[in-house]
């Protein structure tokens, strides 16, 4: 008959695999390139393309930063706080109705009253709005005057 070699193996339809940088997508490739003695590494992407647990890594990253901050940003004066307190009142609103009145939520207003709140010039400027009375700049607690007149 002819001199066939009946050691020699041939592979039709397949490829020696040469994927020595190339990044494995599944499993089986991970496995594929272990069993062949191949170099695996693998990296957690950050994000990886999905929207679970959005930018988490990163606000526990920014909070981090925040807490090695040398100087804390500031407090809102209590002269402040105390000026809303006194324009609510005399305005008989409670916390809560101010709060609406300005959109939003009763414990801000209640952070702004005892000076706990980190100021916001747009709130301030609602505040000032509803309650009549300058909060910012000089004469803090004066009545709100109304347009200049020539």
């Amino acid at each position: 008959m002819g001199d066939a070699s009946w050691d020699s193996v041939t592979y039709i339809g397949q490829k020696a695999s040469s994927r020595s940088t190339a990044a494995a997508r599944s499993n089986a490739e991970i496995n594929a390139a272990r069993r062949t003695g191949g170099v695996v590494s693998t990296d957690k992407k950050f994000g990886a393309g999905s929207n679970k647990n959005s930018g988490a890594e990163g606000q526990r990253l920014a909070k981090i930063d925040r807490e090695n901050e040398v100087a804390p940003p500031p407090k809102i004066d209590l002269s402040v706080g105390k000026a809303i307190s006194k324009a609510r009142l005399d305005k008989s609103l409670t916390q809560k109705d101010l709060a609406v009145k300005v959109n939003e939520k009763s414990n801000i207003i209640n952070d702004y009253e005892m000076g706990r709140a980190v100021p916001n010039q747009q709130l301030l400027g609602k505040l000032e709005r509803v309650l009549g009375v300058k909060l910012r700049g000089k004469d803090i607690g004066a009545p709100l005057g109304g347009p200049k007149k020539k």
